[in-house]
């Protein structure tokens, strides 16, 4: 069984950053894909950003520049710091893994942290 925990939300004012983590627990463990996807009040779930086992980072155009994803494999943990923040970035934010075994993919979700920015 594969628990995903996320870490670092929090309230902060705009201009100011946070970095956000996700742990994956379980046993052998190895995350092909992760990702960080965020939803804000009324709005639907939105892809933040992802990056491979190969890490290729991929971003939502309009947070390039301001949010970096990262990994640790041998923690299997990413990271997601966010500078620059503004109240629109208010959303919880939830961490994705793309987990193969057997050479089936599965996807698992974190529960999500809640991120409010104040301007």
């Amino acid at each position: 069984q594969v628990q995903l925990k996320e870490f670092g939300g929090g309230l902060v004012q705009a201009g100011e950053s946070l970095r956000l983590s996700c742990t994956a627990s379980g046993s052998r463990v190895s995350v092909n894909v992760w990702a960080w996807y965020r939803q804000a009040p009324d709005k639907e779930r939105e892809l933040v950003a992802s990056i491979t086992s190969a890490l290729i980072a991929n971003y939502a155009d309009s947070l390039k520049g301001r949010f970096t994803i990262s990994r640790d494999n041998a923690q299997n943990t990413v990271y997601l710091q966010m500078n620059s923040l503004k109240p629109e970035d208010t959303a919880v934010y939830y961490c994705n893994a793309v987990i193969s075994r057997n050479g089936v993919q599965y996807n698992y979700w974190g529960q999500g942290t809640q991120v409010t920015v104040s301007s």
